[in-house]
């Protein structure tokens, strides 16, 4: 992976860490390891303890629930958040895995050191955790409901609007696996599907690389979910700077 991202030293580019007073966010610096995340990293796996937490930049992460030899996403984590909720839930041992979905940066902490941030800080990383918490199962609860109600079309168009906004691009790489895997689908549903709003214009899609052409259009064929989501999330973690920025 060439180069690392353009401030790599604001900690502002992770909406929960953007979201602790200054003095506070200073305070953990020493606890962060700037990493690259490279595709299917994987970050904890089912019944192992989780010893560092990845609070993304400009990647994308996967929570994935194996079913019966059927792989299912439960939610996408991308630089409004974090990898390792249930260490602060206080559960080491998880039931689902955690992989890199799409490459980029991430800053690493380990377990310990993020436990004894919540400890010394006066609750004030607490309140911000709760807050990402409740946004996570935000996410997972609309997510269930969209897959079991909303066409594959409209779900896709969804998982590519959030994927967009959570690595700043219109343009990323991304596996017919992984997209299956997020909608829940075989990939020869994928393969109709991006076709499909490829011949509309709304994407371009080229040797697992996507590439957004018609934002406006692609919202249009989006379910609600994507607006839903978006908003609970920019009211947990208000966007940064004068324009802000999606997810």
């Amino acid at each position: 992976m060439a180069g690392s991202p353009a401030g790599r030293d604001d900690l502002r580019g992770n909406r929960v860490l953007a979201a602790l007073p200054e003095p506070e966010r200073e305070r953990i610096r020493g606890g962060l390891e700037l990493v690259e995340m490279d595709i299917a990293k994987e970050l904890y796996k089912p019944g192992e303890r989780i010893d560092s937490l990845w609070f993304p930049l400009r990647c994308v992460c996967s929570l994935v629930a194996d079913l019966d030899g059927t792989s299912v996403e439960v939610a996408t984590v991308g630089d409004e958040g974090l990898v390792g909720l249930p260490v602060f839930l206080g559960v080491s041992t998880p039931t689902e895995r955690a992989s890199v979905q799409v490459a980029g940066w991430g800053l690493r902490m380990d377990a310990d050191r993020f436990r004894h941030e919540i400890a010394v800080m006066d609750g004030v990383f607490q309140q911000v955790m709760q807050r990402y918490a409740q946004a996570m199962f935000t996410q997972i609860a609309r997510n269930a409901a969209c897959n079991r109600s909303h066409r594959i079309r409209q779900r896709c168009a969804r998982w590519l609007l959030m994927t967009a906004d959570r690595v700043h691009s219109n343009e990323f790489k991304l596996t017919q696996k992984f997209l299956a895997q997020m909608l829940a689908v075989r990939r020869s549903s994928v393969s109709e599907v991006a076709g499909a709003l490829a011949e509309e214009g709304c994407i371009g899609y080229s040797r697992g690389v996507i590439t957004i052409l018609d934002r406006e259009r692609l919202e249009a064929t989006a379910c609600s979910c994507y607006r839903v989501l978006r908003e609970a999330t920019d009211a947990a973690f208000p966007p940064a700077g004068p324009n802000g920025h999606k997810l």
